[in-house]
């Protein structure tokens, strides 16, 4: 087994279990609702957004360990970063898990997020990899609805 793919079960566990910014934001600016209905993962992301800055990103909900850890690793990137750095980080993250880390422009952009790559090796798994960030998509151009992986 390669190292990338002992470090992503590793860091999948570890978020799965311990997920980073897991609590409802009170003074949010803006809230999605997302749900998988293949896997059943429902997660509600809230995002306090100031002068184009994420200041604060939170989400609870439920799911398999993919869609928790990759909704954990998408809110330790995002905050204190720009709406323009999300959308572009969005961009990336989402060629990643569907097309493969090798058809990536900009792989160093990544940082930590590159060991969500081995997802794209399991195609079943992309939804529930790429749920956290289609709700964070939503949110960015300010939708209100819920947004779903079908």
């Amino acid at each position: 087994m390669s190292d990338l793919s002992d470090l992503y079960q590793e860091v999948i566990i570890e978020h799965s279990k311990r997920p980073r910014n897991f609590s409802v934001l009170e003074d949010a600016t803006r809230t999605v609702e997302a749900y998988n209905p293949l896997c059943g993962d429902q997660i509600t992301l809230y995002v306090k957004v100031h002068d184009g800055t994420i200041e604060d990103i939170a989400f609870q909900g439920s799911g398999c360990a993919i869609s928790k850890a990759s909704t954990s690793l998408m809110t330790q990137a995002l905050k204190g970063g720009s709406e323009e750095q999300a959308r572009l980080l969005f961009d990336d993250v989402h060629t990643m898990l569907t097309e493969g880390p090798e058809a990536l422009e900009r792989p160093e952009e990544l940082g930590k997020l590159e060991v969500l790559s081995g997802v794209s090796e399991f195609p079943a798994r992309v939804k529930c990899a790429s749920l956290g960030w289609h709700a964070l998509k939503s949110a960015l151009d300010q939708g209100g609805e819920t947004v779903s992986t079908e």
